[in-house]
């Protein structure tokens, strides 16, 4: 790196922070923080447990996003003076220190810059997904697999938990259906970018002739919705099915009929889960990913509404992402525009760059 390219990169640097100054306004949350402290101050305060668990919550996330701001703020505010300084005594020694340190302050913006992506107070919640794959058996159940897969080890390289709600085997192998929830800070901030169709271009396995194989597998998700928002489901608009669950639980599963399906007849939103052998588990299981589901449903309407345009359904040709193992081997994201070559890597769970460019594509074409 030279002079020049570093002191365009500080440019573009300072031009990121000072858009995250204008989406985060730290100066209206040090104003909140300052009405948190006075809340908490008064004796009457922590008799509403409820009320100020609430509160509890809010301050930490203040304070996480105060501190990620202010250590970038600080970090690039101190570059940038000893940057000057040395240009101007022309202080060899220190610009080559500065450009060896780039990488990592980029690095630093960039996470500020996420966080702020994901101040969308959905963002903290817990992700709800649904992985279904598309027509083509065996090869699109087994593709389903290997998401499902790489959605478990992405969670576990970042300490979120899962929680199984529905899984239903292949009829040779991989899936026909699962859902789980991934539960952690930012989980569904973060899973939001893997809404969407993934197609997948491989040699088929499954081909004794080892021909190319185009599969597809559509990845559903929706926060968790917690009790303080109210979701009216009418019972004259939904079906409820019970069926004998498939798969692992044990011979109890499958001799009762305690799988259950919730159809939402309005919207055509379909829920199952047979996860557990009680049915009124699977029954509060399917009732939660329902609402969750109409939830994002009602979110998405309101954001087409606010953009002018009709809300899209999630069709197949609706593309997000494609994973290509032959004749080459590339990830590649529609949103970002961006390759990327570590193909077993990512199917290993490695996905969080790729989500984080996905997110400051989104964000900076809105």
């Amino acid at each position: 790196m030279d002079a020049y390219e570093y002191s365009e990169l500080l440019k573009l640097l300072n031009t990121k922070l000072n858009n995250i100054k204008g989406i985060l306004k730290p100066d209206d949350l040090n104003k909140r923080l300052e009405e948190i402290q006075e809340l908490e101050s008064s004796q009457d305060f922590w008799n509403d447990v409820e009320n100020a668990t609430k509160i509890g919550i809010e301050k930490n996330r203040i304070l996480g996003k105060l501190n990620k701001f202010n250590k970038a703020n600080d970090s690039l505010k101190g570059t940038n003076e000893l940057y000057e300084m040395a240009t101007e005594e022309k202080d060899e020694e220190t610009l080559e220190m500065l450009y060896d340190e780039a990488t990592e302050l980029e690095k630093l913006i960039k996470l500020t810059e996420i966080s702020v992506m994901l101040s969308n107070p959905d963002d903290a919640s817990n992700a709800i997904v649904s992985i279904h794959p598309g027509a083509g058996g065996t090869e699109s159940q087994d593709w389903a697999s290997i998401l499902y897969r790489m959605y478990l080890r992405w969670a576990e390289r970042n300490d979120f938990k899962v929680e199984l709600l529905d899984y239903q085997n292949g009829d040779e192998a991989g899936i026909k259906d699962v859902s789980f929830i991934i539960k952690g800070e930012n989980a569904y901030g973060y899973m939001k970018a893997e809404n969407g169709i993934h197609r997948l271009v491989r040699i088929s396995p499954f081909d004794s002739n080892a021909k190319r194989h185009t599969s597809f597998s559509s990845v559903m998700v929706s926060p968790e919705v917690d009790d303080n928002i109210d979701i009216v489901i009418e019972d004259k608009d939904i079906r409820i099915d019970t069926y004998r669950a498939s798969g692992a639980g044990g011979q109890h599963v499958n001799k009762t009929e305690s799988a259950i399906r919730i159809t939402h007849i309005p919207t055509g939103i379909v829920v199952q889960c047979q996860n557990d052998r009680s049915q009124h588990k699977n029954k509060d299981s399917a009732f939660k990913m329902l609402k969750s589901r109409l939830y994002e449903f009602e979110l998405e309407k309101q954001q087409a509404t606010k953009d002018g345009v009709e809300k899209s359904d999630n069709g197949w040709g609706h593309q997000i992402r494609s994973y290509v193992l032959q004749p080459y081997q590339q990830v590649k994201d529609s949103r970002s525009n961006i390759g990327y070559s570590n193909v077993d890597a990512i199917l290993d769970g490695d996905i969080t760059k790729i989500i984080e460019d996905v997110l400051i594509a989104t964000s900076t074409s809105k």
